[in-house]
């Protein structure tokens, strides 16, 4: 992954307006995780990526930049 994932998961949670401590709660996962996610410094494992694109009504291929919807 390029930072396509980086970019469009920040968006996602900038857009629905949450914070990366509320995300990270929602994920079970720790705000730290989430700020290097947005980063690009992590990426998600297939299993959580799975995990956010349902959480956040979305695509695995939208989050990986595959597709624009």
């Amino acid at each position: 992954m390029e930072l396509k994932f980086a970019e469009r998961f920040k968006t996602i949670r900038t857009e629905l307006k949450l914070s990366q401590y509320k995300v990270a709660e929602i994920l079970g996962v720790s705000q730290s995780r989430v700020a290097k996610w947005e980063i690009g410094q992590l990426e998600p494992n297939l299993s959580m990526l799975i995990k956010i694109a349902v959480e956040f009504k979305t695509t695995t291929d939208y989050l990986l930049g595959l597709t624009d919807f």
